[in-house]
């Protein structure tokens, strides 16, 4: 029976969206020294030892680890979660950590569009207004007519598009694959895919850079095991909103770190980005109420 204690699941998943900006972070600094495509499989690699290290520990039965009844689907999942994490490092390359966030915080509105011809689900006029919205909050922050980036814009927005590609494919494994397998399989099935292109761009790595990128990746499984645990304690309906206290701490390292300011377009862009993924949320769980 799953625990209700909704107060400690925000506190889980809000440590968690701290770890993932961290990741962000790290990603953004190993980039200046190596390529970000290599940072990317690096951090695979140091999530999978993690992964294993875990599953070793706790004496796991290999069908713990390894059984899948979707084992295309588990593939399928690890490449969304390959392009999602090039794309947003290769971005992060030349974005502030801060702005590349606010333009991934579009998934929510590319899932709610998708989810109606991949999954079937009837998505009403409320919502794609709200879609249309957000999407005019997207070209606030990239701000295609006047901005300098260019097409280097479209990278945290196709890393938005993978991201919500890797949900919708979640959405659709739920409840065939256990929390376990399914975190295996993206891990060590990324760090697979990730492998020839690493290959292709790699360069010596020095002592310092292997312990950021396996510190990195155990910062993500980390993350991952705190967002099952938040998961566990509360609804996802009541968690959702509070993913976009990622954004503060994408700010506040973006600062720290970089000495990232955003500007107002990103904060006024972020802003109606936000509104509508909540309206959607909000949209989504009342439909989901039954009528009494």
């Amino acid at each position: 029976m799953t625990e209700s204690r909704p107060f400690l699941g925000i506190v889980f998943f809000i440590i968690a969206n701290f770890l993932t900006a961290s990741v962000n972070a790290i990603a953004k600094y190993l980039s200046v020294e190596i390529h970000a495509l290599l940072v990317t499989w690096g951090y695979f690699v140091g999530m999978t030892i993690f992964v294993i290290g875990y599953a070793a520990v706790k004496r796991m039965r290999p069908g713990e680890v390894f059984a899948t009844q979707q084992l295309g689907l588990q593939l399928v999942r690890a490449l969304m979660l390959v392009l999602t994490l090039w794309t947003l490092f290769v971005g992060l390359t030349y974005i502030p950590l801060a702005d590349a966030v606010a333009i991934v915080f579009a998934a929510p509105l590319i899932i709610t569009s998708l989810s109606g011809p991949l999954l079937g689900e009837r998505v009403g006029l409320h919502r794609w207004g709200a879609v249309m919205v957000g999407l005019g909050g997207i070209l606030f922050i990239v701000q295609p007519s006047g901005g300098v980036l260019g097409w280097v814009v479209l990278l945290p927005l196709a890393s938005a598009i993978a991201f919500s590609l890797f949900q919708i494919v979640t959405r659709k494994m739920a409840g065939t694959e256990s929390t376990f397998v399914t975190l295996f399989y993206s891990c060590a099935g990324a760090t697979l895919l990730s492998t020839p292109v690493a290959v292709y761009f790699w360069s010596p790595l020095n002592g310092q850079q292997v312990a950021i990128l396996l510190f990195a990746g155990a910062l993500g499984a980390v993350a991952h095991f705190f967002t099952i645990r938040a998961f566990g304690l509360a609804q996802a309906s009541f968690l959702a909103p509070f993913n976009y206290v990622r954004l503060v701490w994408a700010v506040g390292l973006g600062y720290i770190v970089f000495g990232d300011v955003p500007g107002p377009h990103v904060l006024f862009g972020s802003a109606i980005v936000i509104g509508c993924g909540l309206y959607v949320m909000m949209r989504e769980r009342r439909l989901s109420q039954p009528e009494v």
